[in-house]
């Protein structure tokens, strides 16, 4: 079957047609829950299938999960806990992580996630800022809860005999079985949150972002168009839900269209990785590139594992072309890059499930419902071929949910635009490349550089296995760029390899861009779903100027 073109999904394209596949609708009222689980229980459907950290596995139905959603929901409900209220999650990805959102969800509460590599100050900040009525977390995670000066209710994943489980207001498991697994789910309207997320916080506080339930048709856009979730795929996202992309496509947007979805416990490493897709017969992937570039490094061991892979995306920070070669070679799959932030979703992506003209480092195109440009300065849209800040024209995108941060910490809309922060190079065609974070550009001796240009780059020389690239500080310069590289253990680090490496960079893209200041390290800092955090990486660049 042919797939039509970008050009034909664009104009054929009705939020109306997908708000009518739903169970309530957006314009009367609507439960999410519903949407994502109690609508596929008269069915045999597997909703998620999941392995723990100590190798155990299983799965859940919707039909289960219909269940176990309404227990939790009437244990809500028993708590004066309902519709507004905020539940939290600090809990790894587990099956009692998927029922805490579902039974969040059919209470009408508004489900807030919670990283687990979070401190206690970051956990206080957002319970209190959040005025969250509920946290759920186990016993590895409970101990950070001890230093938080005023907590919500708490329930913990335990058992009864086990350390802290007597510190905690209830047991998980006792506190759902005690319920009736009826529950009648409380509408919403499409206007009103479902989720309370918080930004990465990479710059001053995180900022709070509230989804309404009608982000339902863009996440399902998404899933269909961009991933291209088919009905027989085994679809799994590596992210965190604690972080928007996990929680949005691992969680929501896949179970939307009633698609299987898989939690791996254990830390990210390739040999773990491999297992997993072979294990389960993933066929359709989403990850970050690092983790992508974490399985190139060790490509040796992909010929001991079966693997079929029919769809990869990535998302969170741009891919590199080599990692699509290799993708091709080794899988004979394509690998989309896609683009979105925590306040919008996924916004623009090279498509799986419609055709278009596709460029090496481009995030392509934007989803159908919004209309994205770059902007100079002075907010005029520039031309192709030209740099400016990623924007969305809010007056044009229909399908735009953000509605400010939800303190209004900041205001990111200028006129009709939404400011991303993030620079990109107009394509001329309604695609854009990205350039780099705004906060991220390295201002050198009058020179703007972005740190992916630089990263990609560096990884063409064979030497190098991973590299992130920050600005430090410099009196003459204003700012020199750095790179932190991991090489491959049969080259020996020394200055006779930084001195190749910034030769490789100044010939391959160009002389004013090339790394000043080259550090071997053995590994870069990373969330458990492979994300770059570089901003850890910049304030390493300041401190060693302080």
């Amino acid at each position: 079957m042919q797939k039509p073109t970008y050009e034909e999904l664009v104009k054929q394209f009705s939020a109306t047609d997908i708000d009518n596949q739903f169970s309530g609708s957006l314009e009367t009222g609507i439960n999410v829950c519903v949407e994502i689980c109690d609508r596929y229980a008269d069915t045999d459907k597997i909703a998620l299938r999941y392995e723990r950290a100590d190798g155990s596995s299983g799965e859940l139905s919707f039909k289960e999960l219909k269940r176990r959603s309404s227990q939790f929901a009437n244990y809500l409900t028993s708590q004066g806990i309902g519709k507004g209220d905020r539940v939290a999650c600090l809990l790894p990805r587990t099956p009692e992580l998927l029922i805490t959102v579902l039974g969040t969800l059919k209470a009408g509460g508004v489900y807030q996630p919670l990283f687990t590599a979070f401190g206690s100050g970051a956990i206080e900040y957002r319970l209190t800022k959040a005025d969250t009525k509920l946290i759920v977390t186990n016993t590895e995670q409970w101990p950070k809860l001890t230093d938080v000066s005023i907590l919500p209710k708490t329930l913990i994943v335990a058992d009864a005999g086990s350390q802290f489980a007597s510190d905690a207001d209830a047991l998980f498991s006792d506190a759902q079985d005690a319920q009736s697994d009826t529950f009648e789910a409380v509408l919403i309207t499409k206007e009103e949150p479902f989720l309370q997320m918080f930004t990465s916080g990479t710059t001053g506080k995180s900022k709070g972002v509230t989804v309404p339930a009608k982000a339902l048709i863009s996440f399902w856009n998404y899933m269909s168009y961009a991933i291209e979730v088919l009905p027989e795929d085994r679809y799994w996202n590596v992210a965190d839900p604690g972080w928007a992309y996990g929680l949005y496509y691992a969680v929501v947007g896949p179970l939307l269209l009633g698609c299987t979805t898989h939690f791996n416990e254990q830390g990210f490493t390739a040999d773990n990785t491999f297992e997993f897709l072979q294990n389960y017969k993933i066929t359709n992937l989403a990850a970050a590139p690092t983790a992508y570039r974490l399985l190139m490094a060790n490509t040796e061991l992909r010929a001991n594992y079966d693997i079929n892979l029919r769809a990869a995306s990535s998302a969170g920070e741009p891919l590199n072309p080599e990692v699509v070669s290799w993708m091709d070679e080794i899988f004979n799959c394509k690998v989309c890059d896609q683009y979105g932030q925590t306040e919008t979703g996924m916004v623009s992506a090279n498509f799986h499930a419609v055709t278009h003209e596709y460029r090496t480092a481009c995030m392509g195109y934007p989803l159908p419902g919004y209309r994205m440009v770059a902007l100079d300065s002075d907010l005029n849209e520039v031309g192709a071929g030209q740099t400016g800040e990623l924007a969305i024209d809010v007056e044009q995108s229909p399908q735009f949910f953000f509605q400010g941060y939800t303190w209004e910490e900041k205001n990111p809309f200028k006129g009709k635009y939404y400011l991303t922060g993030d620079i990109v190079i107009s394509n001329g065609d309604g695609s854009h490349s990205y350039t780099g974070r705004d906060d991220d550009i390295i201002a050198s001796a009058g020179y703007r550089i972005g740190p992916a240009d630089v990263e990609s780059t560096l990884l063409e020389h064979p030497a190098v296995t991973e590299s992130a690239v920050v600005g430090k500080p410099d009196e003459k310069r204003g700012s020199i760029v750095k790179a932190y590289v991991v090489v491959r253990p049969e080259y020996e680090e020394g200055t006779a390899l930084i001195e190749e490496l910034q030769q490789f960079v100044r010939k391959r893209l160009s002389t004013h861009s090339f790394p000043r200041e080259i550090e071997f390290v053995e590994d870069l800092p990373k969330t458990p779903s492979g994300k770059l955090q570089r901003f850890l990486l910049r304030q390493r660049a300041v401190d060693e100027v302080a």
